[in-house]
């Protein structure tokens, strides 16, 4: 009698810790469920970040990822609202769901892969040195005890302060942060930094719009790659973007977005 007792009691429990862990599987992740619930992207971008996402002559916020993450919106059947947010306060914007996403020009690093839910790399880029034309500086080494410009709370800061670049670090004369990168590349024009450290493919597209006559150095701190971030756990939301970006490559969207920025197909996305 007591092993008969003692068997139901152990079904009960059973049964108990399955229906338990079937609400909890059931409660999961919700993050795609809470976009098209809403029926709202919202997207934390640095408004001065060309060509990726800026404002344009008529204040209109433009660029490739806008571009890009319209056509996404178009295909999980939401709006896109684009949210400018100072970038060194993205993480906190996206944690206190401020806004869904970072999506303009987000560098892959092992810092946001541990505490970001990112999406599959769709560009890639270097974070290399911008100098004058006639500048004395033609390798990483000749900015020993020279000043060096960034933008504060970007991927070059964040290169920049990389174990594997300390030496590069120490070596320099003079760090100078600024808001962005337009600032940065005014004050090496006036002559108060001796280079510009920011991201390849927005050193390219500036100095060609703005008509300057910098160049660019070969060598490099880092190649990286560019992603979506979510927030971590937004796996659902993730997924639903990944599978959108692989539809519109496949479909031919992105590299007619690419080709409208940059002159040709320069994405990533398998």
């Amino acid at each position: 009698m007591k092993r008969k007792l003692i068997s139901v009691l152990m079904i009960a429990i059973l049964m108990i810790s399955l229906a338990g862990c079937q609400k909890e599987k059931g409660a999961g992740d919700e993050s795609l469920k809470y976009i098209t619930d809403k029926g709202t992207l919202v997207l934390g971008l640095d408004d001065t970040f060309a060509p990726m996402g800026f404002r344009d002559d008529n204040g209109n916020i433009v660029g490739f990822d806008i571009d890009l993450a319209t056509a996404v919106c178009e295909k999980l059947g939401v709006e896109l609202v684009l949210q400018p947010v100072e970038w060194e306060a993205k993480e906190q914007e996206l944690s206190t769901k401020s806004i869904d996403c970072i999506w303009n020009g987000l560098s892959i690093t092992p810092e946001r892969e541990e505490n970001l839910a990112l999406s599959m790399a769709y560009m890639t880029n270097t974070i290399t040195l911008v100098v004058e034309k006639d500048s004395p500086v033609a390798t990483m080494a000749d900015m020993a005890g020279k000043r060096l410009a960034l933008q504060s709370g970007s991927s070059a800061e964040e290169t920049l302060n990389a174990e594997e670049n300390k030496e590069f670090k120490d070596s320099l004369g003079q760090v100078n942060p600024f808001g962005d990168y337009a600032v940065a590349l005014m004050d090496l024009e006036t002559g108060n930094s001796d280079a510009v450290l920011m991201d390849s493919v927005v050193a390219d597209y500036m100095i060609i719009s703005a008509g300057k006559d910098y160049k660019i150095l070969d060598e490099n701190l880092l190649e990286d790659r560019y992603a979506v971030g979510f927030r971590k756990g937004d796996e659902a939301l993730c997924k639903a973007v990944n599978d959108a970006l692989k539809e519109l490559k496949a479909d031919g969207t992105v590299a007619e977005i690419s080709t409208k920025w940059f002159g040709t197909d320069i994405t990533t996305i398998q």
